[in-house]
């Protein structure tokens, strides 16, 4: 069970009129990447979450090695995998990728992020927002620059999320003690109409769960039955929900990265990349406003801007969470068969990462480009 971080009875102190020129709400993924972007500019970031750093994890903790390289945390792998293993009823196709994933430990990762910033941090749950006024339930908070990192429910926003009937995945997995090599994956209707089960491997402990497209569907017998399958336990149980449409990055004067501006890539589901990749973005534009280089509203509008240049890259993800469940199953393991040429899976590996490529991390280069061509916000 996860323990609520916020102190308590007489212990609890009060925030209300605490000013800062820089306040992200919520400390892990996008909004620690916000803060280690800012870094050394001289400004007052104050980073607030219902939970101490590091505190609560919801996701299988996987991410592309070279993006963990590139932020500076590769400290905190747990098993790095360099391949892929991706099973029908009908057969099992295991790819060698271009580039390897690594499962990380949550806790180290988020500490790691945190040191690399200078921003102080609080523990406060954020209720909602007037203007440059932030409301929690330790007193209201007040920065001009604002960011909600604090998840699909959009906290900040003028309208928030309210599942089953807003566009969000579900997923939910356990944490048995076992091993393996590969990263695998299963699209198997009798485990999940509508969506995958994976198994991630990380040095002796092994993350199984199940991921539903559909938020109506509920996900925890399949995920016992996957575990079942897999011979392990159904211990340690984590899950959470998550987008898979992007929202408006910007938005009456709040920069939203993340889950919260729908920062996780449809059809995988992964949102931890693209979370550090629209975090660093975010920071670069509110470093340029700190600096006097451009307005508040300028930066939000070029920050708007670059979120929904990739729009493009995440519709063509979606059709393919829609169709990839709507195939005959023996015509889907045909694909993954025809997918096994290695130059298939560099190409096709290539892309995907290239929709948020690590080059951005180098830190405030000016004018770099992605591997598509993309050019990637300078500081």
């Amino acid at each position: 069970m996860t323990r609520r971080a916020t102190a308590r009875g007489e212990e609890r102190t009060s925030l209300a009129g605490t000013r800062a020129d820089v306040l992200v709400c919520g400390a892990s993924f996008a909004g620690l990447a916000v803060a280690r972007e800012l870094a050394g500019c001289g400004a007052d970031v104050l980073v607030v979450d219902r939970y101490e750093i590091g505190e609560r994890a919801t996701s299988a903790c996987a991410a592309p090695t070279p993006w963990l390289e590139a932020m500076g945390v590769e400290a905190s792998i747990r098993q790095e995998i360099p391949t892929m293993r991706f099973a029908t009823p009908h057969g099992a196709y295991r790819y060698r990728l271009p580039w390897s994933w690594s499962a990380f430990d949550y806790p180290e990762l988020c500490e790691l992020l945190f040191a690399q910033s200078d921003a102080r941090f609080e523990t406060a749950k954020v209720n909602g927002r007037a203007g440059e006024v932030v409301n929690t339930d330790r007193g209201d908070l007040t920065a001009p620059l604002i960011v909600d990192a604090l998840g699909w429910r959009r906290v900040l926003a003028g309208e928030g999320y309210q599942p089953p009937e807003a566009p969000l995945s579900r997923g939910l997995e356990v944490h048995p003690e076992a091993g393996g090599e590969d990263l695998d994956v299963w699209i198997d209707r009798s485990l999940v109409r509508r969506g995958y089960g994976w198994r991630v491997p990380a040095g002796g402990e092994a993350r199984i769960g199940v991921g539903s497209y559909e938020p109506r569907h509920h996900v925890r017998e399949p995920t016992e039955d996957l575990a079942e399958r897999l011979d392990a336990d159904a211990v340690r149980w984590q899950g959470n929900w998550f987008p898979h449409r992007l929202r408006p990055a910007a938005e009456d004067g709040v920069f939203f990265a993340g889950d919260s501006a729908g920062h996780c890539f449809p059809l995988s589901g992964e949102g931890i990349r693209t979370a550090f990749y629209f975090g660093i973005a975010a920071g670069r534009e509110i470093r340029s406003v700190l600096a006097g280089d451009r307005t508040r509203e300028e930066a939000l509008a070029r920050y708007g801007a670059f979120s929904d240049g990739h729009a493009r890259a995440f519709r063509r993800a979606l059709r393919l969470q829609r169709l990839i469940p709507a195939l005959p199953p023996r015509l889907l393991t045909g694909a993954l068969r025809v997918l096994g040429s290695q130059r298939i899976v560099d190409r096709a590996f290539g892309w995907y990462l290239d929709q948020a490529h690590p080059a951005i991390a180098q830190r405030r280069t000016p004018r770099a480009t992605s591997a598509g061509g993309r050019q990637l916000l300078a500081g």
